[in-house]
């Protein structure tokens, strides 16, 4: 029996702290939810962190977070702080802002 798509829905919205801007971390981020099939955005933040809001599948997203918190091999995740989720709709598919 097929799972209902509602209950393995999920979504998370985080920040990256480290060296995790001009390593090419944006579009690894996008490579990698596009890969999973996610919605969603990343940006870079003033302070020098990035941001990103991500929703789909739940193991998908799980998946997803544990790629994206190694970050790309030029980067350095040194902190990862779990956001409030947003209650915008999240752009599919998946995309870098500015």
């Amino acid at each position: 029996m097929k799972q209902d798509r509602r209950e393995t829905e999920a979504r998370l919205r985080i920040r990256l702290y480290g060296a995790v801007q001009g390593v090419g971390f944006r579009y690894f981020v996008r490579q990698a939810a596009r890969r999973h099939e996610l919605a969603g955005y990343v940006l870079n933040r003033p302070d020098g962190a990035v941001e990103l809001e991500a929703a789909g599948d739940a193991a998908s997203l799980e998946q997803f977070r544990s790629r994206v918190e190694r970050g790309p091999p030029l980067a350095r995740v040194t902190r990862v702080d779990v956001l409030e989720n947003t209650a915008e709709p999240l752009p599919a598919p998946f995309e870098v802002r500015r």
